[in-house]
């Protein structure tokens, strides 16, 4: 009876980390086929972003855990002209910062997703061979009451379209952009190091296919 009583147990605990995983996957993205750029007129105002005051921030689960960080923006420029925006950021993938550890764990773990320790280049982002990443703004809809913002998003060397709820707002010079978290699943980018998806075996090993990201992008507008 015991037995018995602990294996419902067992079994309802799982249920419930497997609910509560789908429950936490914030505004999931499907990546689908690249598109073609959106182009802004002559007239629209053109913004600078500024690298400094932009960050994106992400979040990565494994089963002991989270870890939390931050990438910054190397460029960008916006354009807005009424209700069209388009534009395109590039983002420093060297600047890869942990915020969730620190001393050597944080250094350590930096370092592997950057792809600086020998032999395991590739297991995440291989910032040697890919400095940069790069999202261009496709298209603005609005879906139950939300702008969304779609946009190509590349990653080493693979291009994927998406689309997460944004705001954004022009106060005199400086233009504001800000998404909701939402969630992009690291495999369709070719980043497979622990992925149950991919690889079989890995136990408890294994980390989440699925990144949190939310930006956070600052602009000056160009004179």
């Amino acid at each position: 009876m015991k037995t018995g009583i602990i294996s419902l147990f067992t079994m309802a605990a799982l249920l419930t980390a497997t609910v509560s995983c789908k429950g936490d996957k914030k505004n999931a993205t499907d990546a689908a086929d690249a598109e073609t750029a959106a182009m802004a007129s002559m007239q629209a105002t053109k913004f600078m972003v500024d690298h400094e005051a932009s960050n994106i921030e992400w979040a990565g689960k494994k089963p002991t855990g989270t870890h939390t960080g931050n990438v910054k923006l190397e460029s960008g420029v916006v354009k807005v002209e009424g209700d069209t925006i388009s534009g395109t950021f590039l983002i420093d993938m060297t600047t890869i910062e942990d915020t969730d550890l620190e001393g050597e764990q944080k250094t350590n773990l930096e370092n592997h997703l950057k792809g600086t320790v020998e032999g395991k280049e590739g297991d995440f982002f291989n910032v040697q061979k890919y400095p940069t990443a790069a999202f261009e703004i496709t298209g603005i809809s609005e879906k139950e009451g939300k702008k969304m913002m779609a946009g190509n998003l590349t990653i080493k060397d693979v291009k994927k379209n998406i689309e997460f709820p944004v705001t954004y707002e022009v106060s005199g010079s400086t233009l504001t952009l800000k998404s909701e978290p939402f969630t992009i699943d690291r495999t369709d980018w070719n980043v497979n190091y622990g992925s149950k998806s991919v690889f079989d075996n890995l136990g408890d090993k294994f980390i989440n296919d699925d990144i949190e990201l939310t930006l956070d992008i600052v602009a000056k507008q160009q004179m």
